[in-house]
């Protein structure tokens, strides 16, 4: 989360956040034999079957439910790249997960104190990240002599003792399912479909989850198939109420509602691709424009195409282009036209769109290109997450061609970055990039609604007519004459009466945008283009150093925001001294940047690449910056950060 206000019972520095599983102190059984509720202030939880289990679905469920019983909350969705990777087999696992806590938490959770295994290949996948004393629900039916040897078991894990470190609760969950649907006119192959609805309802009962929301998901989710939706809830119920009555499950937990980490406000359960494309909705209306989105679908990024195509009534237009460059051309298009345009795509998509992103430079339109970015490269890791577009976002284009660099936080703050980028582009008349990554786009947290009034005046005056006075006195229209102040050209609608220009990639005349070869007129537009981006006016960079006598600084930029903070809250909690700062802006970066590191000694930079930020903080500042990097597919486990920051004070 970005708030970071904590509970009453955890102090304002978070002494025990990001520490796994702390249980509270346990509340004794109930009169009557009714089982235990043990309280606990977090917990991690992980599905994880097939990529045809639903497990995306079930942890969504689990996920909207949490927000609406109000735990604050970070997760991280994680599937295979093939549409249906191979039944049982590893590369084909899919899992979610889920961290929830009482009190304002800042990632997804190192490592899950539940694992819910549909079959032996899932469990084989995340076993490994399980700590000691771990609550493991197997699917007991799916592990077969043929499952179990398909992913390398010789013998049983149930069986061999291998999981007798972990609380393991065999259930035969597709038997049950099945049993619970026996009402119901499905086969025994269909009936089974639904053994995550009896999963969920298990776990819903295991942690005290709200219910009538999924229910009425179902209903509407399956309102063409009322028997589907009936079947699918009667599973739903079946798994509570077997956690209510089967002996196997002696205890039930609870995690209050994180009522004081939040400031007052209407909230929602968000994630980031959604965040981003309200953001972009919202710009359009405070900016009074049409919003115009030339796309292609591409994974990550293809969440927003389909998000912003049903925002019709707030003068949102849509265009699924037949490729790439087509999609972005037609954005620029729609630029030039003036509608506040925007592309989406991801890293392989960019290096497409990099000819027409030089000509939208050139042409000083504005216009936001979203990179959704993922593990490369080529076609890499789909569905994995990266950092690695950076310096492509800096320098992927031929000549000079500068591009303003922004790049979200968390989930939530997708939604103010493109607000960012969208007043930088029609300020500036610039293309800007808006840097997420798949790590922020499927994963999601908790999102105060902002109101009305909180929102940036966006609006931007298109030019009205003539802006130069000829030395015969003669009224013209010059496209390329520049605000003193933000050096950017006129924004001249075509069709407006006086302001006829011509465009084009070919160099411009300073002022009269007049095709010309001057080597002079080419040198000054080149260094006015560069002075326009790195005049574009940014907030400071904000330093978190609460003893004001660190030596190390942790210097980060976009989705490593969670982890870092986790880490240094840590350092911190063990009596160790560290600053933080995190970069949203990273061309320009912050006026104050190079002050800032030169107040500290060491200056680490984790990054999910291998080094892009750092090397550009060496060679703009000449700076030591020492990179820790990770190109796993994965973000950074809090620990693992925690881990090097130390080792790096102590040498």
């Amino acid at each position: 989360m970005t708030s970071q206000v904590s509970s009453p019972a955890e102090p304002a520095d978070g002494t025990v956040v990001e520490q796994v599983g702390e249980q509270r102190t346990p509340t004794t059984a109930e009169p009557g034999g009714e089982k235990e509720v043990r309280k606990l202030d977090r917990v991690i939880i992980r599905f994880a079957g097939d990529s045809g289990d639903g497990m995306q679905l079930t942890g969504d469920r689990f996920t909207s439910e949490t927000a609406s019983f109000g735990n604050d909350l970070s997760t991280l969705p994680n599937f295979p790249a093939e549409i249906r990777a191979p039944a049982g087999t590893l590369p084909g696992v899919s899992s979610f997960q889920l961290h929830f806590a009482d009190h304002d938490i800042l990632t997804p959770g190192d490592a899950p104190n539940v694992l819910v295994a549909m079959n032996p290949a899932a469990l084989k996948a995340n076993v490994a990240d399980l700590p000691r004393g771990a609550e493991v629900i197997v699917n007991t039916d799916e592990f077969t002599k043929r499952a179990m040897q398909k992913v390398g078991y010789e013998t049983s894990p149930l069986e061999d003792g291998s999981l007798d470190g972990f609380h393991v609760h065999p259930v035969p969950l597709t038997t049950l399912t099945v049993e619970a649907l026996k009402g119901f006119d499905l086969s025994r192959k269909d009936a089974g479909r639904s053994k995550n609805m009896f999963a969920l309802g298990l776990l819903s009962w295991m942690y005290h989850r709200p219910t009538e929301g999924t229910e009425k998901f179902l209903t509407a989710k399956f309102a063409k198939k009322p028997e589907i939706a009936a079947a699918n809830i009667a599973a739903f119920r079946a798994g509570w109420n077997f956690g209510e009555t089967t002996e196997d499950f002696a205890v039930s937990y609870e995690v209050a509602p994180a009522s004081t980490a939040f400031p007052t406000g209407t909230y929602r359960n968000i994630s980031g691709n959604l965040a981003l494309s309200l953001g972009l909705v919202a710009a359009g209306q405070q900016a009074d424009l049409p919003l115009y989105l030339g796309s292609y679908p591409i994974t990550p990024a293809s969440d927003i195409l389909h998000e912003l195509s049903k925002h019709k009534n707030f003068g949102v237009r849509t265009f699924q282009a037949e490729d790439e460059i087509a999609g972005i051309g037609a954005a620029l298009g729609a630029a030039f036209g003036g509608s506040l345009a925007v592309t989406t795509t991801s890293g392989p998509g960019v290096a497409l769109k990099s000819e027409t992103i030089g000509l939208a430079v050139s042409l000083e339109l504005p216009m936001v290109i979203v990179d959704i970015q993922r593990g490369g490269p080529s076609t890499g890791l789909p569905t994995k997450t990266e950092q690695a577009d950076l310096l492509q976002a800096m320098y992927g284009r031929n000549g000079e061609a500068p591009v303003p660099i922004v790049a979200p936080r968390t989930p939530g703050d997708c939604f103010d970055a493109a607000i960012e980028a969208a007043r930088i582009a029609l300020a500036y008349r610039t293309p800007v990039f808006l840097l997420s990554d798949g790590y922020l786009a499927n994963g999601s947290e908790p999102w105060r609604v902002p109101e009305p009034g909180e929102l940036p005046d966006l609006r931007t005056q298109y030019a009205q007519g003539p802006n130069h006075t000829l030395d015969d006195g003669t009224e013209v229209f010059w496209p390329y004459k520049r605000d003193p102040e933000t050096l950017a050209r006129p924004w001249a609608i075509p069709g407006t009466p006086g302001l006829e220009h011509r465009i084009g990639g070919i160099e411009k005349q300073d002022g009269t945008g007049n095709i010309s070869y001057d080597p002079a007129n080419h040198d000054f537009m080149v260094r006015t283009r560069q002075a326009k981006v790195d005049g574009i006016t940014v907030p400071d960079l904000e330093v978190d150093d609460p003893s004001g006598e660190a030596e190390l600084l942790v210097l980060g930029w976009g989705s490593t925001y969670g982890p870092i903070t986790a880490a240094v809250r840590r350092l911190r909690n063990s009596g160790e001294r560290a600053a933080q700062a995190h970069l949203r802006h990273l061309n320009p970066f912050p006026a104050n940047l190079g002050e800032v590191l030169k107040r500290y000694d060491k200056v680490v930079v984790p990054e999910m690449n291998l080094g892009q930020l750092a090397t550009l903080i060496r060679a703009e500042y000449l700076v030591d910056a020492r990179s820790y990097t990770q190109v796993t597919g994965l973000p950074f486990k809090a620990e693992q950060l925690a881990t090097v920051l130390k080792e790096t004070i102590d040498g």
